[in-house]
C-alpha cells in the first residue's frame, strides 16, 4: 500500500481547511441488567464490558483496564505499521504487547494509600526487520512513539472534565 498517496489528499484538505482536521471521537456507556456490566457504543460498534474478576466480574467480557490497554496496543500497532510503510522500512513482522499493573485494593477502596488505576504500563514492540538498517529502526521507533495518539495522551494527559445531569 502506498500510504503517502492515501494520505496526500487528506493532508491537502487539512492544509486548505484546518478546521476539517479537528474531530471529536465519542464513546457511550449504557447500563445493562447487572451492575457489573455495561455496553460501550463507539458509533461503529457496540462492545460488552464488565468489571474485572478481581472486583466481582465473571471474566466473560473485557474490563475497562483491558479496553484501555487494548486501545494503546491497537494505536501503537497501527502507528508502527503506518510509519514503517511511509518510511519504506522493510519489516517481516510487527507485534505490540501492552501490560499494566494495578492493585485492586485501591480500586475496592480498601486502602487510601494505594492508587486507583494503573501504577505501571509497559509497551513492548517486537519488530522483525532483518533487512532494515539500525538507523531506520531508530527512526521507526522515534516516529512511532511521536505519532501514537494513545501513547502521547497517556504521557501528557489532557484536561478531563466531568459533568453530571
Amino acid at each position: 500500500m502506498d500510504l503517502r498517496s492515501v494520505q496526500r489528499p487528506l493532508k491537502e484538505e487539512y492544509r486548505d481547511n484546518p478546521e476539517r482536521s479537528r474531530i471529536t471521537l465519542r464513546a457511550k456507556g449504557s447500563e445493562t441488567a447487572s451492575p457489573l456490566t455495561c455496553s460501550v457504543d463507539i458509533g461503529r460498534a457496540i462492545y460488552d464490558a464488565e468489571a474485572h474478576t478481581g472486583v466481582g466480574g465473571t471474566g466473560a467480557a473485557a474490563c475497562s483496564g483491558d479496553l484501555l490497554l487494548g486501545a494503546l496496543a491497537a494505536c501503537a500497532q497501527i502507528t508502527c505499521q503506518m510509519v514503517a510503510a511511509a518510511m519504506g522500512v522493510p519489516t517481516k513482522k510487527i507485534d505490540v504487547t501492552v501490560e499494566g499493573d494495578l492493585d485492586l485494593q485501591g480500586t475496592l477502596g480498601m486502602s487510601k494509600d494505594l492508587p486507583v488505576g494503573f501504577q505501571n504500563i509497559r509497551l513492548r514492540f517486537d519488530v522483525v526487520a532483518p533487512e532494515a538498517a539500525p538507523e531506520q529502526l531508530q527512526k521507526l521507533r522515534e516516529k512511532t512513539e511521536q505519532y501514537c495518539v494513545v501513547m502521547q495522551t497517556l504521557l501528557r494527559p489532557p484536561k478531563l472534565e466531568s459533568e453530571w445531569s
